[in-house]
């Protein structure tokens, strides 16, 4: 079976979607059956690996609310062992209209059950918030990875997000890990990053990655181009990290 991580933070510009799309990639180019999940209603991920959220037939959100099966809805990348199962628009109403629905929490799980065993890795872009559709992200995933900016602030909401997956641990998923906190937007010239790189590693000792993601103009170019950085830069710094990370998550999962 296929694990499941959901990449989350309700702070927006924290490097989320880049970390999920750019892990899901590099865990493709790897050769590890990957598929990337658009739980965004930006639908930032669908379109960063180039898909058109306007000209999808099935999203995230058909399946969530049953108008499609999550094998009808995943559609190819250019990457072979990167899959997407897309967001668009109207995954925006999905809270709204899931209020009175049955197992709310669990739509997402529900959905993904039938095609978990057909993937090694199961990338989440959760959306920048603590709602219903990050709650869905967090029941079906098996572990979390938290991206946290080099920058002020960097621990703000860190413990309203925590104190979140331990209110899911205890009620609808007790087997949710934490894979570990990513430092992001590093830049090694700067004081306050180096500042906060040791404080974020002395706060949440034995959760923090070792891979730390530097600041690097490829890895904002790429999705403009409808790439992750892999294939947009293969040479770039965002790729080595990103690589790296990879390398990281499967040496802990025993690959």
């Amino acid at each position: 079976m296929g694990k499941i991580i959901a990449v989350v933070n309700q702070k927006g510009g924290v490097g989320k979607t880049t970390t999920a799309v750019n892990l899901a990639a590099s865990l493709a180019v790897l050769e590890h059956k990957t598929l990337l999940i658009d739980a965004d209603p930006q639908a930032n991920a669908t379109s960063a690996v180039g898909a058109d959220p306007n000209e999808i037939e099935a999203s995230i959100y058909d399946c969530m609310i049953g108008n499609a099966t999550a094998k009808d809805a995943v559609t190819d990348t250019d990457l072979p062992d990167l899959k997407l199962l897309p967001a668009n628009i109207n995954l925006v109403g999905a809270e709204v209209e899931m209020i009175d629905v049955d197992r709310r929490e669990y739509r997402m799980q529900d959905s993904l059950a039938e095609i978990k065993g057909d993937y090694e890795f199961i990338i989440i872009d959760c959306a920048p918030s603590l709602g219903l559709l990050t709650v869905n992200s967090l029941v079906a995933a098996d572990s979390v990875i938290i991206p946290v900016q080099c920058e002020y602030f960097a621990l703000e909401g860190l413990g309203k997000l925590l104190n979140t997956i331990r209110l899911i641990q205890s009620g609808m998923n007790a087997d949710l890990a934490i894979e570990g906190i990513l430092l992001t937007m590093y830049d090694s010239r700067l004081k306050l990053a180096n500042a906060v790189v040791e404080d974020v590693q002395q706060h949440c000792r034995g959760l923090v990655f070792q891979t730390i993601i530097a600041r690097n103009i490829r890895l904002s170019e790429a999705p403009s181009h409808g790439k992750p950085v892999i294939t947009y830069d293969i040479q770039s710094r965002g790729t080595v990290n990103y690589l790296n990370l990879a390398k990281e998550i499967l040496t802990k999962n025993g690959f």
